[in-house]
């Protein structure tokens, strides 16, 4: 049976251990894994524009041995409306895994509900995992989080400035709380994360050591974090809220200040606006990670997709740490 990856907690704590350590092992190494030889395809779809998802997912199939395959919704059948499980159906007697950037979680939990290979979500409205696996990988990789190959990460702390209620923090409360990290999530009242999703990190990180907080105080949650993140005030389709948005979100710009009360590294998943969510000062300064950052999509994704494709079917006969629950979730 296909694993899939929808969402962050798709992956328990040892799987997300396993894919971490080939990241690593692969940004040494890019060529040393080819799970696609022959070549296989993967499917690699857009609904949304994209820069880095799309070059580093090209990429990286290409170097698995691979052959990507580009798909946009407005050239596709799916796009003239053709159902998301009949488009399903006929790819996946075609190709050996699927990736796609799309609006609705729904959607994406449709296609995986009619797909015999693994799906990946590469950005949904909800979600941004892939993203997350690559900053957990920097994290590990600028903080000395490595033990024996592997991204130690339990104990680490994660302070995310911003929009509580966007893709990226709802990933960074699962992810985080997957890795066993403290997971602090500064935001104005009014855009809070989805209560559920934080539930979902809660009840992880009490099994990992993790922990989650949520607070309306920058200060407080950068002070001591090992890293501080912020993303866009203005999520891709709300770019008409850019005036409101940097009325409500101007307290959260992380600026030289808030870097100092952290003295740990920064990351943003980018495009970057430069004097609105984060200083320029910052981003181009001694503690941004943001390009190692980007560049670890590319081998974040490899090892996803490697991991997927050759793991131990044993784990979905209940032989693994914990059963798999269904859509891949434990």
């Amino acid at each position: 049976m296909a694993r899939h990856f929808l969402r962050d907690d798709d992956l328990t704590p040892a799987e997300q251990k396993q894919v971490l350590a080939l990241a690593l092992e692969m940004a040494g190494d890019r060529f040393a894994h080819q799970p696609l030889v022959g070549p296989r395809t993967v499917a690699i779809m857009f609904d949304k524009s994209s820069t880095r998802t799309r070059v580093s997912f090209v990429t990286g199939v290409a170097e698995l041995g691979g052959s990507p395959m580009v798909l946009e919704a407005a050239s596709s059948q799916l796009g003239r409306g053709e159902s998301i499980a009949d488009t399903t159906r006929v790819l996946t007697r075609m190709v050996s895994a699927i990736v796609w950037r799309t609006f609705g979680q729904e959607r994406i939990a449709e296609m995986a509900a009619h797909a015999t290979v693994p799906v990946v979500n590469a950005l949904t409205d909800e979600f941004h995992p892939c993203q997350v696996l690559a900053d957990l990988q920097t994290i590990a990789q600028h903080t000395g989080g490595l033990a024996d190959g592997e991204a130690a990460l339990a104990g680490r702390s994660l302070a995310y400035l911003g929009d509580g209620a966007n893709n990226m923090a709802h990933s960074y409360l699962l992810g985080g709380a997957t890795a066993g990290m403290h997971v602090r999530i500064a935001s104005p009242a009014t855009h809070r994360p989805d209560p559920g999703i934080v539930a979902d990190a809660a009840a992880i990180a009490q099994r990992t050591g993790g922990s989650v907080t949520l607070t309306e105080d920058p200060r407080e949650a950068v002070t001591g974090a090992t890293a501080v993140i912020t993303d866009t005030w203005v999520s891709m389709g709300q770019e008409g809220e850019d005036g409101r948005g940097q009325q409500t979100f101007a307290p959260y710009q992380v600026t030289d200040e808030l870097m100092e009360l952290s003295g740990g590294i920064f990351l943003h998943c980018l495009p970057a606006y430069r004097g609105k969510e984060v200083s320029s000062s910052v981003i181009d300064g001694p503690a941004s990670v943001v390009w190692d950052e980007a560049e670890n999509r590319l081998h974040a994704q490899k090892a996803l997709l490697t991991w997927l494709l050759t793991r131990d079917d044993r784990d979905d006969r209940g032989e693994g740490d914990e059963a798999a629950a269904p859509g891949g979730r434990r």
